[in-house]
């Protein structure tokens, strides 16, 4: 049998893995100390004994508290004699630190995956990874499941398309395009190159091959972190002709003033996933997450 463990930061995932798999769950109790400490609680422990635990727990901000949140978590569970433990950390921290960038740095993603690791997780699985060789750090039984196909049909469904392409804002995140441009109907899809003004200097981009003059052009990403990048990429497919301008992402952080950079790109559109809360969340990560659970369950 299987229980799926709602954490404090698990923004309903938990709720729907329930209702999509057909299996029970429960939320830690949790509270903050007046010193700032994390408290949690598993009021059913004899629900989590010779069990698959499956605990939820995205780890966007705070990260740290969340962190430590999801390790408490997973040693009590190990405590109480869980089966196997099923981590699900839909929006994975400090996930872009996945090498050293400059000299004496640490390479946060695997110090984080060794904590999760070392705590009891038997299993682990994450939402669209910013690198996912990042995996390898957990070892055995990590896994990595896309929410682009979800992303792709909300477009599908709410958007008017004649003639759209979609676009990567840069080669590393091609292939999120292709995924979302074969969801939509084997459509055009590209991405798009960095290019300095050799007069002014301004950098500008634009697509590495297609034209987007009178297409609804998607853009699509896995973070959306402090919107520049994004927010240059609308703006410059606007300057190119774009007739309207889409953005999908899995991971709306919106950190800073993001919002206010993405308002004043003019963008037609915004969809995101229920990893990280916001109020581009229109889509959850919930089904493939779910597919990914299935093959570990067996069921």
């Amino acid at each position: 049998m299987a229980i799926i463990v709602g954490g404090p930061a698990s923004n309903n995932i938990d709720s729907k893995l329930a209702e999509i798999l057909n299996i029970p769950y429960v939320k830690l109790e949790h509270k903050i100390f007046p010193d700032g400490e994390s408290y949690i609680r598993f009021l059913e422990t004899e629900k989590i004994m010779d069990n698959d635990v499956i605990i939820v727990q995205s780890l966007y901000s705070p990260q740290d508290k969340h962190i430590f949140e999801l390790l408490l978590a997973i040693d009590a569970a190990k405590d109480f004699g869980a089966k196997n433990i099923i981590v699900v950390a839909p929006y994975l921290a400090y996930s872009r630190q996945d090498r050293r960038f400059l000299e004496g740095e640490p390479i946060s993603v695997k110090t984080l995956l060794k904590l999760i690791k070392c705590a009891g997780a038997d299993y682990f699985i994450t939402v669209d990874i910013h690198k996912e060789y990042s995996l390898e750090h957990f070892g055995r039984n990590a896994y990595n499941v896309t929410a682009m196909e979800e992303i792709a049909k909300h477009i599908r469904e709410n958007i008017e398309l004649r003639k759209a392409v979609v676009l990567a804002p840069d080669k590393g995140a091609l292939p999120h395009a292709m995924k979302v441009a074969e969801v939509l109907g084997d459509i055009e899809y590209d991405y798009l190159e960095k290019r300095r003004d050799p007069v002014t200097g301004e950098i500008k981009v634009k697509p590495k091959e297609l034209p987007v003059k009178e297409r609804e052009v998607i853009i699509v990403d896995d973070i959306i972190s402090t919107g520049g990048t994004i927010a240059l990429a609308a703006k410059s497919v606007r300057e190119q002709g774009a007739r309207k301008v889409i953005v999908g992402c899995t991971h709306a952080l919106l950190v800073g003033n993001a919002r206010e950079k993405l308002r004043k790109a003019k963008i037609d559109y915004i969809v995101a996933t229920d990893t990280v809360p916001s109020e581009y969340s229109k889509v959850s990560a919930a089904p493939p997450i779910a597919k990914a659970l299935k093959n570990i369950l067996k069921v």
